[in-house]
């Protein structure tokens, strides 16, 4: 009996890769970093700007231009609403945190290491 993935690899003439090379790519896709915030450290300029749309006039500091996965982020924005002392969110690749505190982010992120700017 054929292997179905030979007669799939037939049907569309491809060549199917082993199982054995496709866990192969799999530990090595594992093996490498995803975007972390860490990795950003000292590259890529970070955005710090005040956002009071949609909010009914209540202000909120948003970080964006991060390039990092969710869990990276979400590491990041819980240590400044710590070092804040204040709520916040982090979701779609952005940090919110609550309340006008561009200066205590952009303090907080420079001394970890990131490119950051006021907007």
């Amino acid at each position: 009996m054929e292997d179905w993935k030979a007669k799939l690899g037939a049907a569309f003439n491809v060549q199917v890769p082993s199982d054995e090379k496709i866990k192969q790519a799999q530990q090595e896709q594992e093996s490498k970093p995803t975007g972390d915030a860490l990795a950003q450290q000292g590259k890529d300029v970070v955005n710090v700007l005040l956002d009071k749309k949609g909010r009914h006039g209540k202000q909120a500091t948003l970080i964006t231009e991060l390039h990092c996965g969710d869990e990276a982020l979400k590491e990041l924005a819980a240590a400044l609403k710590k070092h804040c002392g204040t709520g916040g969110s982090a979701r779609g690749g952005e940090i919110l945190i609550q309340g006008d505190r561009r200066q205590q982010v952009l303090d907080y992120l420079k001394q970890q290491g990131f490119k950051a700017r006021i907007i």
